[in-house]
């Protein structure tokens, strides 16, 4: 079947259908209100995205099965003692790797997924919606400016602090936009040649973290490096 513009066979991912078939509805029945969706809010058009094959290749890379054995998602989030009705940000949550393990721990609480590439926040708001995750949300944020919402207790930053340009200001708005208890848990991938990472040029000596968070605004709460064998693992509380 070509309804939607593309096969919707069974071996399709739902997700895929799911966001074709908003399109379809939204373009043959435009005076009824769309379903909720995070790239409508943010005003993006869906039709700008990359195409579904791309996206559904780069999430089966986040989500393969190996990733687990060095990431280690499940220790840490066991590692964060969470109690069960927190306010975590996944910031730069990729596929929801984490996200949706967040949802399990907080099942009172609300998992907000923030990532900058909308094809990502079209993924994690679907999956969330086939799957019946209520405590999740996903959100568009920007490169320099986290945008995060409030009420947060954690601010959860894996594999992305890297990847931005103006570090001490990114940091320093996660800063300003958190309330007063709130922690920023930070993990990066260690210095030294490993199995699993970005090249050596981009990695940020640990000295370097806790330097840069220092300057943010935060402390450094807790070092749980131990629990990971390629990355740093670092809790920091607002000051």
């Amino acid at each position: 079947m070509h309804r939607f513009g593309v096969a919707t066979k069974a071996f399709l991912p739902l997700s895929i259908v799911m966001a074709c078939w908003a399109v379809a509805i939204a373009e043959e029945h435009p005076h009824v209100p769309p379903i909720e969706c995070p790239l409508r809010k943010a005003g993006i058009n869906p039709h700008d995205l990359k195409p579904f094959e791309e996206v559904e290749k780069y999430i089966a890379f986040l989500e393969r099965a190996d990733r687990a054995k060095w990431q280690k998602p499940d220790e840490v989030v066991k590692a964060l003692e969470l109690q069960g009705d927190e306010v975590v940000i996944d910031l730069g949550a990729g596929s929801g790797y984490f996200s949706f393990r967040f949802a399990k721990a907080v099942p009172r609480g609300r998992v907000y997924a923030l990532d900058t590439q909308a094809e990502m926040v079209r993924h994690i708001h679907h999956k969330a919606m086939s799957e019946g995750v209520s405590n999740v949300q996903a959100q568009i944020s920007k490169p320099d400016d986290p945008a995060l919402p409030s009420g947060a207790d954690f601010v959860f930053v894996c594999d992305v602090l890297h990847h931005v340009k103006d570090r001490p200001a990114w940091l320093k708005k996660i800063h300003d936009q958190t309330p007063s208890d709130a922690k920023l848990v930070l993990i990066e991938f260690k210095s030294g040649k490993l199995p699993e990472g970005p090249p050596e040029a981009l990695k940020i000596p640990k000295a370097e973290l806790i330097e840069l968070c220092k300057g943010a605004g935060f402390t450094l709460s807790e070092d749980k490096s131990r629990v990971l064998p390629y990355q740093e693992f670092l809790i920091f509380k607002k000051q």
